[in-house]
């Protein structure tokens, strides 16, 4: 499974903000939509990821408070990106080495979407009971006169 194959079923609504915008607003714009990072651009490049992590990290810094607190103060300027051909056993990978919940999705320059540790939790899942309900079927429909082979080294 690839990551393309995630992006298909998640959509791709993406959420960014400008390095230079307050930290407020970008708090009010994860709770307003109900997501866990902002994608931060400027001039058209990838510069970095706000996530609730660098939030908490950046309260934590000032006491409590955001104050005039701008997003580049805050951001992961170094976000561990993938693109749309890479394998899940690479992101699953790549998000357990950095400790990261929410990976760039990028085609050279061009921001494809987010995806996140649920989103790859998900498709696990998913794939997971796809392959169950397929073996399954499979020991159903089991030719008659034939016995499986775990079945048999049991019964000797």
């Amino acid at each position: 499974m690839k990551v393309s194959d995630i992006l298909r079923v998640k959509g791709n609504t993406l959420y960014t903000m400008h390095p230079e915008e307050s930290l407020q607003r970008g708090i009010e714009v994860m709770a307003e939509n109900d997501i866990g990072s902002l994608v931060i651009m400027e001039h058209g490049d990838l510069v970095g990821m706000l996530t609730f992590r660098e939030v908490i990290q950046r309260l934590a810094k000032n006491g409590g408070v955001i104050g005039n607190t701008i997003v580049r103060t805050a951001m992961d300027d170094h976000p561990v990106t993938c693109t749309m051909e890479t394998e899940m056993d690479e992101v699953r990978r790549m998000m357990l080495d950095r400790h990261t919940r929410y990976m760039p999705v990028m085609d050279q320059k061009m921001l494809m979407g987010v995806i996140s540790f649920y989103d790859v939790a998900r498709a696990v899942v998913d794939s997971q009971n796809f392959e169950n309900q397929m073996l399954k079927a499979y020991i159903r429909d089991w030719p008659e006169g034939k016995e499986p082979v775990a079945a048999a080294q049991a019964a000797e």
